[in-house]
């Protein structure tokens, strides 16, 4: 069935007591049924549990824990595309003959019309000056309807100076363009100047004063725009001169939305749709890899078509979550009369400071954040083959690009996607839509349910914002499939936590990988710079590898001195998506310390079956002491028979390399003692989900999982091997 509804529920994560509003969007506008189910499985693979959902009883009376029976669905557009906004004011308002200078790096041509800047509006007897690119990269200065476009176009990805002027006393437009020194000697021979002016009856004591746009739509980096007043040839000298001015300098407000003016009238703005600043500018030459050390070289926002962090829809249904729901997985459940299911998932936690259980189940929503909307299904990936054949999810991501991208494409303009935002529709967030991330990870909700043990559903984001506080009240915590993203704030949370005496078991593979940063001002945005190794979708650029939310280091922890082998005791070894593999046991699981974990267990091979045809599989993690693998931790299990698609990860080479039967490429199963009593387990694969519900839970991974749990959760401390 073709997918027609859309949406998102704002927030993602909310606690009892908490509203959650739902966002929709419909191509064909309907009266829908309107239900609210908790998902207890989202993944409709016949070899797992299968899809279960329950459904939320309605509260006997109206109220805010109230939801109606149905809805009328509406068709929400998105308008991607990152501006700077700058309000009108009363120097502006009187605007008429203006000067505008920017500095332009652009790196997209074709695909319609571009903008630089826009002053004033179209609007009652006020008209807009307006500063832009055409399809073929050629400078455009338009004023009712008047245009002035220069003969010879712009050069990609090179500095240019562009001064376009309007005199509303001769009704002239003049317009300008000169390359700046680019560091590229040849360059001399192919950048050079231009410039234009007409003149026109029509333009005489037109007026183009109001709110001012940076931008939108425009894909490339300005620097230092300067708004003047009067027509000139040099705007800085008329400034200097004491003329009227406004001076944005992208330099000052570096990981937030403002935009401030240095000019006398303090006109001051704002970012839409999170461009990417902390980038490198005009000035910027090389002696820096930090912005905060020389900001000035780093005056420059990149802009972007294709920009989207806020839908801005406005909410179809605001749900105050009942006092007596218990913490899980959620969805509105919106049916439309032609049949079509739409499920919107959202997570409910227990009670702040709280818990309602003993065991937490930590939802790596950081990760779903950076594969929100992700092409790899569509177009496939260095890693990842494509398919012919799409799930509606992911048709309709391919039919309705502007649903925005996933930190694993490219801008349209060739730039890494840097930024990803919750704030809109995420198709693979659907259950079932997406055997990777959410949809394996409630595979691990439906385990711990069949279980029978009490557990709390928590997220990324949840311990980003509250920190150790957030886990301190559990004794076990669990993570998903594929923790993969993690801030500074979330791995010191969990460190501390461990420290304390916590027992973690990590049931993925490739877990605490990259360092991410969330925006205080906005913080449904995250953001990852991926920094001089790893396997990624692309490669930050020179002087880019410092976050603009908070200024840290990007990349990976494995190269930022906090290696996962660190903390869990294995870390990211290989990846293969054809086919997952069996584990053989060691002797130290038969007659080591640890040998309580396979009870029950008899078999020497084990995880021989799952969705992906093993328990080890797709990204799997090693054992390593060189990484910091602790030195008492237990290995209980090997992995072993991968395809020939199973490739070590890059990271793990100085040089390419084709090794047979590497004996690197595999999956280790390990146990270790931690301070306080606490205790890690780690399975070091992301396909060990797939194997929980085999024989209806009657199988060695399963069981090897509850022995964890059920001795995780006695109280009796674990004691380190003597030295």
């Amino acid at each position: 069935m073709t997918k027609t509804i859309v949406g998102y529920c704002e927030p993602f994560s909310v606690r009892p007591g908490q509203q959650v509003e739902l966002k929709l969007s419909a191509t064909e506008p309907a009266q829908c049924l309107l239900d609210v189910v908790r998902l207890v499985c989202g993944d409709p693979s016949s070899k797992g549990p299968g899809f279960r959902e329950e459904l939320v009883a309605r509260p006997d009376v109206s109220g805010p824990s109230h939801w109606p029976t149905s809805i009328k669905t509406r068709t929400q557009p998105l308008h991607p595309g990152s501006s700077a906004e700058i309000p009108t004011g009363p120097w502006l308002e009187g605007l008429r003959s203006c000067t505008v200078q920017v500095l332009v790096h652009p790196t997209r041509f074709g695909g319609g019309a571009q903008q630089l800047l826009r002053v004033g509006e179209d609007s009652g007897a006020g008209t807009a000056l307006r500063l832009g690119i055409d399809h073929d990269g050629r400078l455009t200065l338009e004023v009712a309807g008047q245009r002035l476009t220069l003969d010879r176009p712009l050069t990609l990805r090179r500095w240019w100076r562009v001064t376009a002027g309007y005199d509303a006393t001769f009704g002239q437009l003049r317009l300008r363009q000169v390359p700046l020194p680019s560091g590229v000697p040849s360059d001399a021979l192919v950048l050079h100047e231009a410039a234009g002016e007409t003149t026109a009856d029509e333009l005489i004591g037109c007026s183009v004063g109001g709110p001012v746009r940076i931008a939108g739509p425009f894909d490339g980096r300005i620097e230092d725009p300067l708004l003047v007043e009067g027509c000139t040839d040099d705007p800085e000298a008329a400034v200097a001169g004491g003329a009227g001015h406004a001076r944005w300098d992208f330099s000052l407000g570096i990981g937030t939305t403002a935009v401030h003016d240095r000019g006398p009238y303090q006109l001051h703005g704002r970012l839409l749709q999170t461009p990417s600043r902390a980038v490198t500018g005009s000035r910027w030459d090389g002696t820096t890899q930090r912005w905060q050390d020389a900001p000035h070289q780093y005056a420059a926002i990149h802009f972007h078509r294709d920009d989207l962090t806020d839908a801005g829809w406005q909410s179809d249904v605001t749900l105050t979550v009942p006092a007596d729901l218990p913490s899980g997985v959620y969805a509105f459940r919106v049916t439309a009369p032609d049949g079509e299911v739409d499920h919107t998932p959202f997570v409910v936690g227990p009670p702040a400071g709280a818990p309602t259980a003993r065991i937490a189940l930590l939802l790596p929503t950081a990760t779903y954040w950076a594969y929100a909307n992700h092409r790899m299904t569509i177009e496939g990936a260095d890693f990842f083959p494509s398919r012919n054949r799409l799930r509606p999810e992911f048709e309709y991501i391919k039919q309705h690009p502007e649903v925005g991208l996933s930190m694993y494409e490219y801008h349209a303009d060739g730039s890494g996607v840097m930024v990803s935002s919750r704030r809109r529709p995420i198709l693979n967030l659907k259950p079932g839509a997406d055997g990777w991330a959410f949809t394996a990870d409630t595979n691990l909700v439906a385990y711990l349910t069949q279980l029978g043990e009490p557990f709390d559903v928590i997220t990324d984001d949840d311990l980003h914002r509250e920190g150790a506080e957030l886990l301190a009240g559990y004794p076990v915590v669990l993570t998903g499939s594929h923790p993969e993203y993690w801030s500074t704030a979330m791995l010191d949370a969990l460190q501390t936590w461990l420290t304390a005496g916590g027992r973690l078991l990590y049931l993925g593979g490739n877990g605490f990988y990259w360092r991410v940063a969330w925006s205080d001002e906005e913080p449904w945005v995250m953001e990852v710079r991926r920094a001089e190794d790893g396997t990624r979708g692309w490669i930050a650029e020179p002087g880019e590898y410092y976050h603009a939310f908070g200024g840290e280091y990007g990349g990976l922890w494995r190269r930022l001195g906090r290696a996962p082998n660190q903390l869990v005791g294995v870390g990211f070894a290989a990846q293969g998506f054809d086919r997952a593999s069996p584990y053989r046991r060691t002797a130290e699981s038969v007659e080591g310390r640890a040998r309580w974990i396979f009870a029950g267990v008899d078999n020497e091979v084990i995880g021989d079956y799952g969705i992906g045809g093993g328990a080890a599989g797709q990204e799997i993690d090693r054992f390593d002491p060189r990484l910091g693998s602790p030195a008492h931790a237990v290995v209980l299990a090997r992995s072993f028979d991968h395809s020939p698609e199973m490739l070590r990860t890059k990271e793990e080479f100085l040089a390419t390399a084709l090794i047979p039967n590497d004996p690197n490429i595999r999956a280790d199963i390990v146990f270790f003692e931690g301070p306080q009593g606490g205790a890690v387990f780690s399975v070091g694969s992301i396909a060990w989900y797939g194997a929980l519900a085999h024989r209806g839970y009657d199988n060695d991974v399963a069981r090897i999982t509850t022995n964890v749990i059920r001795r995780f959760l006695d109280p009796t401390p674990f004691a380190p091997p003597s030295a």
